[in-house]
């Protein structure tokens, strides 16, 4: 049965889907998604994913989340500095109950465009 719900609903056992930072970047070039930084503002101002909402972990609660992301089937890309921070917020995002979170590791290894502005 599980294997199944993951099947029909994309998330795995941890409610949320693991994927590589080229599928993060070809999800974030289709647009619709949402970008969501998980680092400290110290962190995010020193370079972050252009687009990308903040959202540090600490603060992370029903209050913070609904504020950042909006609705609960939102698509929201999760990222961290190395990808443990990002790993447990997907984890509480999807506790909280949105059921479209992608988690792709830490900036440290992001290939792509970073911006401070």
């Amino acid at each position: 049965m599980n294997g199944l719900f993951s099947t029909l609903f994309g998330a795995g056992p941890k409610g949320y889907q693991q994927i590589s930072q080229q599928e993060a970047k070809k999800r974030i070039d289709a647009g619709g998604a949402l970008v969501l930084d998980v680092r400290e503002p110290d962190e995010y101002n020193s370079g972050h994913i252009p687009g990308a909402a903040l959202l540090p972990l600490g603060t992370i609660s029903e209050a913070s989340a609904a504020s950042v992301i909006g609705g609960k089937d939102a698509e929201v890309l999760v990222y961290c500095r190395s990808g443990s921070r990002s790993k447990q917020a997907a984890a509480m995002l999807a506790r909280l109950g949105y059921t479209n979170i992608f988690e792709f590791g830490g900036i440290m290894t992001w290939p792509y465009e970073v911006t401070a502005e």
